[in-house]
């Protein structure tokens, strides 16, 4: 299963925030801030003081943040967040379209044709 099966199987509370979204938290304390800011601190466990940046997780004790941060879906998170997220173009390559069809199909044809 892809990621995208994956996800669409997922219930809609346990749906994380998107990649993108964490990378601009960690980019900008200014975005994490505004995240916060929509949560009311008497409904999150531990009244919102723990948090994992990386997977958008609250927690109720600090020492509960520091096993998940040792934990294997944590640090998969981490290497997601390295990789980066998908951009359109890669998108596009990926269902077959390309932005330069033009000169770069004219190459291949005259290359299939040589050999």
């Amino acid at each position: 299963m892809g990621v995208i099966a994956k996800r669409t199987m997922t219930k809609t509370r346990r749906k994380l925030r998107d990649l993108d979204q964490i990378k601009a938290d960690l980019t900008s304390p200014r975005h994490l801030a505004q995240h916060k800011e929509t949560k009311a601190a008497e409904d999150l466990p531990g009244l919102g003081q723990h948090y994992c940046i990386e997977c958008a997780k609250w927690f109720e004790t600090e020492t509960s943040l520091v096993v998940h941060r040792k934990g294997k879906p944590h640090r998969r998170r981490v290497k997601q967040l390295r990789e980066g997220p998908y951009t359109h173009e890669e998108a596009n390559a990926a269902g077959g379209l390309r932005i330069d069809n033009g000169p770069e199909k004219a190459k291949t044809r005259e290359i299939e044709m040589m050999t």
